[in-house]
């Protein structure tokens, strides 16, 4: 399935914090869903932007808590938000002279407090949404504010290249939303490229994870270290590209490459990051030469001809990560067929995506009659059709998906487009789940 909806958390972390009991959370506040969940037509709004507070439902988009223009309200999701959208929208209207993420003016919609232990941000394709985090690895994904310039990029992305969420293009899409995130938190903390610590989402992780933020722009591979998340797995260089089917391709982990690259041009031109590399990493992204389908060699080939005066640091960059602008980049994920490994008696669920990538996956065999499971998953198998709600391009960025197994029916499914059954069924298999990379 291809996809373009992402969250903010990797797959890949997804795992390790399923491993230290989030898994369980994640299970119980699915339980309170019901039926399909699909992107809600964009609310009506008056102000440049509203905050909405969802009470740790899953309504979309909750009872609106504050707007432009108005005070502070003292609960600090909703008060980062705002923080977060005002500096945004400032960012491309003030320095690549975009109005709002559709180039128009449009209002901003944004909803925190969703659900309960949530461990994830993400764009819906109409508005930006935060959890509040387990407690035990992640705090509010509101409190870093790189991350609500990353979700609010991921609007400006749809609305203008359309990167596909899938392989070199999906991890494009990862990168850019990156690439403004980082120039937002540098210009709100005045900071030049040659002084800013390159990581994004520092002030997601509770105190005694040893994480310095989740992703390090400028040397990706080192972020983390933590039992809880394991070892930040992003590559520097075309040579360690990663080829997966998990996260649409690897987008969460292969956006490290041309992330570095980034980073390397911003510090060789100087300046602020927004004003120098940044308006030429803007130019390429709406520029003509680069499209839904565009790969790490494409893009670079698109800066390198908006770099004007900056042509060589910028092709450098690209090349010191092994990206050869206009050059076939190769490391194209692998398409491994789901049906390969399919059974005729086991059930199996596997969940990739999200902002930091955690992977969750386990099995049940129907034929195990002391698995109290095995009852009810046959009876939600016989009914289920993956067919309806699988295949089908979504809209949005940093959502989970997942790939089911169901007795060799297979499908991978966005997390918006989960039925009641399909809910039950992960609940099921997921709720005993062993996790690994």
């Amino acid at each position: 399935m291809t996809s373009r909806v992402c969250g903010f958390v990797p797959p890949y972390l997804l795992e390790h914090l399923a491993r230290h009991n989030t898994l369980m959370i994640d299970n119980r506040m699915r339980r309170v869903r019901e039926g399909i969940i699909a992107a809600p037509p964009a609310p009506e709004l008056t102000a440049a932007w509203v905050v909405h507070d969802c009470h740790n439902g899953t309504v979309l988009p909750g009872d609106p808590a504050r707007s432009a223009g108005e005070p502070p309200t003292g609960d600090p999701a909703v008060d980062e938000a705002a923080y977060g959208i005002e500096g945004s929208l400032a960012l491309f209207a003030e320095v690549f002279r975009r109005r709002s993420y559709d180039g128009r003016g449009v209002p901003v919609s944004l909803s925190v407090h969703y659900e309960q232990g949530y461990d994830n941000a993400f764009w819906d394709g109409t508005q930006l949404v935060f959890g509040d985090g387990d407690g035990i690895v992640f705090g509010r994904f509101t409190r870093a504010v790189d991350v609500l310039g990353h979700e609010f990029s991921h609007a400006v992305i749809e609305h203008t290249a359309g990167l596909r969420y899938q392989g070199q293009s999906g991890a494009l899409n990862e990168s850019v939303a990156d690439v403004f995130a980082s120039c937002l938190k540098q210009r709100l903390l005045g900071q030049s490229p040659d002084e800013a610590d390159w990581l994004i989402g520092a002030e997601l992780f509770v105190e005694g994870i040893h994480a310095r933020g989740l992703r390090d722009m400028l040397n990706p591979g080192t972020a983390y270290d933590d039992p809880a998340l394991g070892r930040d797995p992003q590559p520097a260089h075309m040579d360690s590209y990663v080829e997966t089917r998990d996260d649409n391709g690897g987008v969460h982990i292969n956006s490290g490459i041309p992330n570095r690259a980034f980073a390397l041009a911003a510090i060789a031109i100087g300046g602020s990051a927004a004003e120098g590399a940044g308006r030429i990493w803007y130019a390429a992204l709406t520029g003509t030469d680069v499209g839904p389908a565009t790969d790490f060699a494409g893009f670079a080939a698109a800066c390198v001809a908006a770099a004007g005066e900056h042509e060589d640091a910028v092709a450098q960059a690209w090349q010191q990560v092994g990206v050869t602008p206009g050059a076939a980049a190769g490391g194209q994920p692998a398409d491994t067929d789901l049906a390969a490994a399919a059974s005729s008696t086991v059930v199996s669920v596997r969940r990739t995506g999200g902002l930091a990538g955690r992977v969750a996956e386990n099995a049940v065999d129907l034929t195990t009659e002391e698995d109290e499971r095995a009852a009810e998953l046959r009876a939600l198998v016989d009914r289920v059709d993956l067919r309806a709600v699988a295949g089908k391009e979504s809209r949005g960025a940093d959502r989970f998906v997942y790939d089911f197994d169901l007795c060799g029916d297979c499908a991978s499914v966005g997390e918006e487009r989960l039925t009641t059954d399909l809910r039950r069924i992960v609940d099921l298999v997921l709720s005993a789940g062993s996790d690994r990379r």
